[in-house]
């Protein structure tokens, strides 16, 4: 595609952020063309929140920052200049109703990605953006200025480079990591990159509770040695065949560090509402009029079925014995176990089961008000490339447009405030 333009702005990857930042840069004035190696853009935000997309949190941007377990200062100026009220109104001005569910997530009233999609790609036609089906194959510069890219269909000559290509989860949708490696290249540093917001596998494995589906429990991780959990929260989770899922493991994927044999413990409060002391209580209760019953039998009043089998063998305690004479010690081992039910976590599931990448590139060398390199002239980040990770609920998309729009400010002269 190689021509003698040489435009404002080149954009790499057609994913949220390179979209949106295309989409400001060209707002405001700059000719911005994007870079897309797949034959369709937006290709992963189509399938996010299983296919509905949960574009935003509807919230203030101290919350989002919050809602960051990793480098949530950097995101300050980029979240105030464009938080989630400003996402929203973006979406409901390109005709894409919106709805606020449970827990404050943000989704199109259809339930469709691809409204999502569709409102991006218009308006990026409407502004006549050009669209280039290629592989970037690298970002060069020259005296420490970008002057373009060379792509697998020829060369691009722009003045500013904004690197959106994402991170390495869902690999079949294009991200692949080619972002981290033009980082690399241009002298930038991009931390360990790991999996997040992904399922964890579990020592012994949770096959005879595998489907089961959690609500109302807590999850507490902790890290062998250390007093403070790593995660606590009430919600919910899931078993499966290889450990634990579901909203409340995905989270706590989130703020773990490395795996390593021995060094992380799940615990399941399965009654986070009872006190030890009221549901030692609950128990002798449901013990009361069953003296000749089973006691695997007895607790199914207490917990679902699946459960019973893996707690009893976490108490140590014979599901055949009759309650009548289970003794007061068992019945402290299943109260402990109740409450604080223990799995091991051996590892992550793999990147590409992932619903983000930890890591990226250094938020040391980032402007946090423009996005731009701190080493390179006319370079610029926006989007999961970037070391800020959060939770799920919306604000892994909101951080991706809010550096967007930073970056596309910048590119076209302005600044976040």
């Amino acid at each position: 595609m190689s021509d003698d333009k040489i435009y404002d702005v080149l954009v790499i990857g057609a994913g949220p952020a390179g979209m949106f930042a295309a989409i400001t840069a060209a707002e405001n004035g700059a000719s911005a063309v994007i870079a897309e190696r797949n034959e369709k853009v937006g290709r992963k935000l189509a399938i996010t929140g299983k296919g509905r997309c949960n574009v935003t949190n509807n919230c203030d941007a101290g919350t989002v920052m919050k809602n960051l377990p990793k480098n949530p200062k950097f995101m300050y100026s980029a979240l105030n200049a464009f938080p989630p009220s400003a996402v929203m109104e973006f979406f409901e001005a390109e005709g894409v109703s919106l709805k606020t569910e449970r827990g404050n997530r943000v989704f199109p009233v259809s339930d469709k990605a691809y409204d999502i999609v569709d409102a991006l790609y218009s308006k990026i036609k409407r502004l006549g953006i050009r669209v280039v089906h290629t592989r970037v194959t690298s970002v060069t510069a020259e005296n420490g200025k970008i002057t373009g890219a060379l792509t697998e269909s020829g060369r691009i000559s722009a003045k500013n480079v904004i690197i959106a290509t994402g991170g390495m989860s869902y690999p079949v949708t294009g991200s692949t990591g080619d972002g981290y490696s033009f980082a690399r290249d241009l002298g930038h540093t991009v931390t360990e990159i790991k999996p997040s917001l992904v399922p964890l596998e579990t020592r012994g494995g949770c096959a005879e509770m595998m489907g089961l589906s959690l609500k109302n429990v807590t999850l507490t991780v902790k890290e062998a040695g250390k007093k403070k959990p790593v995660f606590r929260e009430m919600g919910e989770m899931l078993f499966t065949h290889f450990g634990i899922s579901g909203p409340l493991v995905l989270s706590a994927s989130s703020v773990m560090g490395t795996v390593t044999e021995g060094k992380y413990t799940a615990y399941i409060d399965f009654k986070p509402a009872l006190a030890p002391e009221t549901l030692d209580k609950r128990i002798l209760r449901d013990f009361g009029g069953r003296q000749n019953m089973k006691l695997a039998n007895a607790l199914r009043k207490l917990l679902p079925e699946a459960v019973i089998p893996a707690l009893l063998k976490s108490a140590d305690t014979d599901g055949g014995k009759q309650v009548n004479s289970v003794t007061g010690a068992e019945r402290a081992r299943l109260s402990s176990a109740v409450k604080a039910f223990p799995l091991e976590i051996t590892s992550y599931r793999p990147i590409d089961e992932a619903i983000i990448t930890d890591g990226g590139v250094s938020v040391k060398e980032i402007d946090p008000k423009t996005m731009s390199s701190k080493l390179v002239e006319g370079l610029y980040f926006a989007g999961e490339i970037i070391d800020v990770t959060g939770f799920t609920g919306g604000f892994n998309l909101q951080t991706a447009f809010a550096t967007a729009y930073a970056a596309g400010l910048a590119v076209s002269g302005r600044i976040c405030p």
